[in-house]
């Protein structure tokens, strides 16, 4: 395998992964990897994780948008949690991390375009993600009564009135509450239903004017 036949193969691609190269190169899979590595080493290639890689900006045609890559560097997942609640704005801080929700064993992953972080969730809750537009592309991620529910589902700790209004939501009417109950009845969570009731409760008031989220 060359250089110039990797580039003309996957310089279009965000990114590439072995099997690819395997199926499309009549070498050995571990001849493949051991050039691989070689060509990490030199700074012609970069690892995002084990097996999974992409070409330096001067050989690479497509840009690469960090939640896009999210998607692709472990399957199946979907970001989520407080990556998803910053992207529909309905909290104030932009994030950085990458949270994705996974029905696989939990997974990290630390490369030059970002911190990836996989939380796994059970089967049956492995549900209320869509593909939605992403500047040229398109992300895989949870609908806003899901991105609510998966982050308090993932994360420790009884959520309080208090600990609900220091999370300072905003916009929540882009989540229908009839589909967040529907949502979080198949957790079977009594943690998540009290963090339901409660978040009810807190926007309520602050339709009302007496809470400032």
């Amino acid at each position: 395998m060359k250089y110039g036949s990797l580039v003309e193969l996957v310089g279009s691609m965000e990114c590439f992964d072995l099997p690819l190269l395997v199926q499309a190169f009549d070498e050995p899979r571990e001849a493949i990897r051991v050039q691989l590595s070689r060509w990490m080493s030199d700074g012609r290639i970069m690892g995002l994780r084990r097996g999974i890689y992409t070409l330096p900006d001067a050989y690479r045609g497509a840009t690469v948008l960090p939640a896009s890559l999210a998607n692709q560097l472990y399957r199946p997942s979907y970001l989520s949690g407080v990556w998803a609640l910053g992207f529909y704005d309905m909290i104030p801080e932009r994030v950085v991390w990458l949270t994705s929700a996974t029905s696989r064993v939990p997974r990290r992953f630390d490369n030059a375009f970002g911190v990836f972080e996989y939380r796994h969730i059970k089967q049956e809750a492995f549900f209320g993600y869509a593909a939605v537009p992403y500047g040229d592309r398109s992300l895989w991620i949870a609908e806003p009564e899901k991105a609510l529910l998966d982050h308090w589902h993932l994360t420790p700790g009884e959520w309080t009135r208090a600990r609900l209004e220091e999370t300072r939501y905003q916009h929540c009417q882009q989540a229908d509450r009839d589909k967040l109950q529907a949502y979080a009845d198949r957790f079977r969570s009594p943690r998540l239903h009290r963090a339901l009731e409660r978040w009810l409760a807190v926007t309520a008031a602050e339709e009302k004017g007496t809470v400032t989220l």
